[in-house]
C-alpha cells in the first residue's frame, strides 16, 4: 500500500456494499502490532481503535512511501497487479529510485497566482539581493518581473519555491500547508508541553529574522578568562543557527506532510526536518558532497547571500562549533524519513578556544575544516579518521600537534604549550607518556626487583600499561641487544633476568654485554 500512494486497512465491517459494522477481535494489543509494523518497515503505521455500537473497529493508516525509496518486506519490494500482490518490476523501480533527481521546488503549484505572494517579503528579498550583488538596478524592477528575472515565476507560472520564500499564510495554507516551521523553548528534556510555541506558516522572507530573534532571547553568554579580559561565548552562535535553518528549509522533502520543528533548550537546539539526507549524502560525506534537494530554492538563497551556491554550509556549523571549544553537531535520529540535527552550545573547554585563538593571532594561519575535526578528536582523545591523516604534517609543522611514540604505538597528542598555557603540564605528561630512556629504566628496576623468579612478558606490560605490546616488545628487544636482560625458555613460559658477568660466562655468549 505503501509503494501504491499509501491507504488504510479497515478492519471490523463487512467486504460487500452496503457496508455494516460487525466488529473485529483481532489484534487484540493493537499498539503492539503498530510497533512490530515500524520495526520492520521502517514506515510509521497509524491505528485507531473505534468502538461502534455494532463492534469494534480498527482502522490501519499506511503513509505513501518517502521520494525514491521504495518499501520491501522481506526482501522483496511488493506491489499490486490487478488483484496479486507481485515484486515490482525492474522498470518501476528504476523510476522511484530517479525521482530523487526531481526539483520539486521548481515545479508549478497549480492553482496560485501572482496574487498569492506577499510583497514585503518580496521587497525583503530585493533588499539582500541588491547588497549581495551590488546590482542597484533591481530597485527598478517592477516585482513581478524581479520573480521572473530571479525564476521564481516562469511564464507566469507561481513555483514552489516563490510559495515557500514569498507565499501568504492563506496561499501555504491552500497549497502547501507542511511549509511551515514551528519552534518551541523547553527548559528541560521532561515531557509535557513548551514553554513557548511559535508556528511560522508564512513565507520564509518573513519570518526568517523572527525566528532567529526568538532563539536569541534565551540565548544565554558562556565566560573565559584571558588574563584580565573576560571574554563571551553565546551559547547558540547566530551564524550557525541561521546555516542549520536554511538547510532544513532548502533540503527538507515538501511532498512529506510533516514540518520543520525548531526545539530550543538551555544548552542545545534541535532541528528536525522531513526526508532523510539527499541521494548520496551520508555522515561521511556530508561535509565534502552536495545534493540540493530543492534546486531553486538554493539558488534563491544564493542569489541574495544567504548561502553558498556550492554548499550546504554544514562545514561551517562544523567549524563555528569547534573554533568555540563545543561539542561537534550530531545528527543522532536521522534514517531515511527525517533529519536530526543537534547544535552542542556548551562550551567544554575555554582554554582550548583560547590556544586555537593565540595560535591563528601568533602565527597568522587559518586553519580548514578538515584541522578543526582532527584538533577536536584528538583533544577529545579519540583516532583521527583515514581521510583526515593527509592534514597533520601541517598541523604538526603548525606546532599545534606533537607526535608522541613509534609506530603502531605513534600517536598524536596537543602540543605542550596548550597545557602549560591552562596550568595542566602534569596532563601533558600524562597524554604524551615517558620518554623511552624511563621505560627501559621502570623494566629494568621490576626484572632486577623480582630477579630470582624472573618476569614474565604478562609482568612487564603491567609496568607499563600505557604502551602496547609491540611498543613493550621493542623495549625489551633493545635492553636485550645492550645485553641488559635475557630470557630463559620460550615463547610465553619464558622469563626474563637481569644479566650479570655470570650469566654472560654461563650462557656462552661470543660478546660482552654493555655495562654502560
Amino acid at each position: 500500500m505503501a509503494n501504491e500512494g499509501g491507504g488504510r486497512v479497515v478492519l471490523g465491517i463487512t467486504d460487500r456494499r452496503p457496508r455494516q459494522v460487525i466488529g473485529t477481535r483481532a489484534f487484540s494489543q493493537p499498539e503492539r502490532t503498530r510497533l512490530g509494523l515500524i520495526e520492520k518497515l521502517h514506515l510509521r503505521v497509524d491505528v485507531d481503535e473505534v468502538y461502534h455500537p455494532e463492534g469494534r473497529v480498527l482502522v490501519f493508516t499506511v503513509p505513501p512511501r518517502p521520494v525514491g525509496v521504495p518499501i520491501q518486506a522481506d526482501g522483496i519490494y511488493w506491489t499490486r497487479r490487478g488483484d496479486s500482490l507481485v515484486p515490482m518490476a525492474e522498470e518501476q523501480l528504476r523510476e522511484i529510485f530517479n525521482e530523487i533527481g526531481h526539483d520539486f521546488s521548481a515545479d508549478f503549484c497549480q492553482g496560485a497566482t501572482l496574487d498569492d505572494l506577499d510583497l514585503e517579503a518580496v521587497e525583503n528579498f530585493r533588499k539582500r539581493w541588491i547588497e549581495k550583488s551590488g546590482n542597484t538596478s533591481l530597485e527598478r524592477l517592477d516585482w513581478k518581473q524581479l520573480l521572473r528575472d530571479a525564476e521564481a515565476v516562469v511564464d507566469g507560472n507561481v513555483t514552489y519555491a516563490a510559495l515557500v520564500l514569498f507565499g501568504t499564510r492563506q496561499a501555504l495554507g491552500r497549497h502547501l500547508a507542511q511549509a511551515e516551521v514551528v519552534f518551541e523553548y523547553r527548559s528541560s528534556e521532561a515531557s509535557g508541553p513548551a514553554q513557548q510555541r511559535k508556528e511560522y506558516r508564512e513565507s520564509f522572507f518573513s519570518f526568517y529574522d523572527d525566528l532567529w530573534n526568538t532563539i536569541n532571547l534565551r540565548n544565554d553568554l558562556q565566560h573565559y578568562q584571558d588574563g584580565l579580559f573576560i571574554w563571551d561565548i553565546p551559547t547558540f552562535e547566530e551564524r550557525s543557527v541561521r546555516e542549520a535553518i536554511l538547510n532544513a528549509v532548502s533540503h527538507r522533502d515538501y511532498r512529506l506532510g510533516g514540518s520543520v520543528f525548531v526545539r530550543q533548550y538551555p544548552r542545545h537546539l534541535i532541528i528536525e526536518s522531513p526526508g532523510g539526507f539527499p541521494h548520496g549524502i551520508t555522515l561521511e560525506n556530508i561535509l565534502n558532497r552536495q545534493y540540493p534537494r530543492n534546486r531553486r530554492i538554493a539558488d534563491l538563497f544564493a542569489k541574495c547571500g544567504l548561502v553558498e551556491r556550492s554548499g550546504q554550509g554544514m562545514d561551517l556549523i562544523f567549524e563555528e562549533a569547534i573554533r568555540r571549544g563545543k561539542l561537534p553537531p550530531d545528527f543522532t535520529g536521522t534514517d531515511r524519513y527525517q533529519v536530526n540535527l543537534a547544535l552542542n552550545g556548551q562550551v567544554q573547554d575555554a582554554a582550548f578556544v583560547l590556544f586555537l585563538e593565540k595560535i591563528s593571532r601568533e602565527r597568522n594561519v587559518s586553519f580548514s575544516t578538515q584541522d578543526f575535526l582532527i584538533l577536536d578528536l584528538v583533544h577529545r582523545g579519540l583516532s583521527v579518521r583515514d581521510e583526515l591523516k593527509p592534514r597533520l604534517p601541517y598541523l604538526l609543522e603548525m606546532g599545534v600537534l606533537e607526535l608522541t611514540g613509534r609506530g603502531r604505538g605513534a600517536r598524536h597528542v596537543l602540543a605542550r604549550r596548550f597545557y602549560a598555557m591552562t596550568g595542566r603540564k602534569g596532563v601533558y605528561t600524562r597524554k604524551r607518556g615517558l620518554d623511552r630512556d624511563t621505560n627501559k629504566a621502570l623494566l629494568i628496576k621490576h626484572i632486577s626487583d623480582n630477579d630470582k623468579e624472573g618476569s614474565r612478558f604478562r609482568d612487564l606490560r603491567q609496568v607499563l600499561p600505557a604502551l602496547s605490546e609491540d611498543q613493550i616488545k621493542s623495549l625489551i628487544k633493545e635492553l636485550k641487544s645492550e645485553g641488559r636482560i635475557f630470557c630463559t625458555g620460550k615463547t610465553r613460559s619464558g622469563v626474563w633476568h637481569i644479566r650479570k658477568d655470570k650469566d654472560y660466562l654461563d650462557n656462552g655468549s661470543n660478546s660482552r654485554p654493555n655495562k654502560t
